[in-house]
């Protein structure tokens, strides 16, 4: 597949196909915590990265045979929102495939433009990001485009909410010492209640990040975030995985797009393809002699990802 991935099992989302519609890694942010790696392209310039026509095609002839899915989402490789014509896929799933939700990863950079909220106004799901509400800490999380403020991001969520009828699950992802001070925290507790989420996911480094030295939070940490922003927040638990019934494409071309757009553990693999850790090994072990496939450790074990596709 060439636009879509997974069927991936989301901490957040349950089954859910991925749409990238962002060539790796063209981002508004460079965030120190992504698991796609550093940013190679850093902008604030909306383009049709690939071809809408082609986009809409792959995704008729996979959602024409009914696969059981918990969501379609917009994510992927860098920020969706940056796609200019992602309210022509949208308008297309409502019409031709009204039976599935639609939900969108974004980091908020956009969402200060008018345009940017009409097209994405029709999900079922926003889950918009705000990593700080201090200046300082934003731009070393975040390290945004130069163009990009603060103030902006805040500006724009609290419009999306009156606009859009919709869920809101508002993302903070708490980096230990960093974001996590009870100055920061109290300011998220009032900026918040402007903003208006239906939810506040508490998310913290599982996979390999951007930089080595970024690090997950303890759960004491996270637990007394979410005494201090309210009974709103949530901590973002492990994926509990489930049987389903999804069509996909051959074993190999499914794991390699995954591992394309973000590390997998064995066990995570195992869990998305409902096969044997055994299997799977397998599978890694064919594939490493053709494909350029490396391994991190982290927190959860060894990650795999894919540098270059072929070698």
């Amino acid at each position: 597949m060439n636009y879509l991935y997974g069927p991936v099992p989301s901490r957040r989302l349950g089954v859910s196909l991925g749409i990238d519609l962002i060539p790796h890694k063209i981002c508004s942010f460079n965030c120190i915590y992504c698991e796609c790696g550093p940013t190679t392209k850093l902008t604030i310039k909306r383009d049709e990265f690939k071809p809408v026509n082609l986009v809409i095609e792959e995704l008729n002839n996979y959602l024409k045979d009914k696969p059981k899915l918990d969501y379609i989402t917009f994510s992927g490789s860098g920020e969706p929102t940056l796609y200019k014509k992602i309210g022509t896929i949208i308008d297309f799933l409502q019409k031709d495939y009204p039976d599935y939700q639609i939900a969108l990863l974004t980091n908020s950079s956009l969402l200060h433009k008018k345009k940017v909220r009409n097209q994405i106004k029709k999900v079922d799901l926003i889950s918009p990001s705000l990593d700080s509400v201090i200046k300082r800490n934003f731009e070393t999380i975040n390290r945004p485009h130069s163009k990009i403020k603060l103030s902006q991001i805040i500006e724009g969520l609290i419009e999306l909410r009156k606009e859009f009828d919709g869920k809101i699950f508002l993302e903070i992802f708490i980096v230990p010492n960093i974001n996590d001070s009870k100055e920061e925290l109290y300011k998220f507790h009032d900026i918040i209640k402007e903003i208006k989420p239906d939810l506040v996911q508490l998310n913290t480094l599982d996979r390999p990040g951007a930089e080595d030295w970024c690090t997950p939070a303890s759960k004491s940490s996270l637990e007394d975030t979410v005494n201090i922003i309210g009974k709103e927040a949530e901590i973002i638990g492990p994926y509990l995985p489930k049987k389903r019934n999804t069509i996909q494409p051959t074993l190999k071309e499914s794991i390699i797009s995954t591992l394309k757009r973000r590390p997998c553990t064995v066990k995570d693999l195992s869990n998305i393809f409902d096969l044997h850790v055994n299997e799977i090994n397998r599978y890694l072990r064919q594939l490493e002699k053709n494909y350029n496939i490396k391994g991190k450790e982290g927190k959860r074990g060894k990650f795999y990802y894919l540098t270059k596709e072929e070698k």
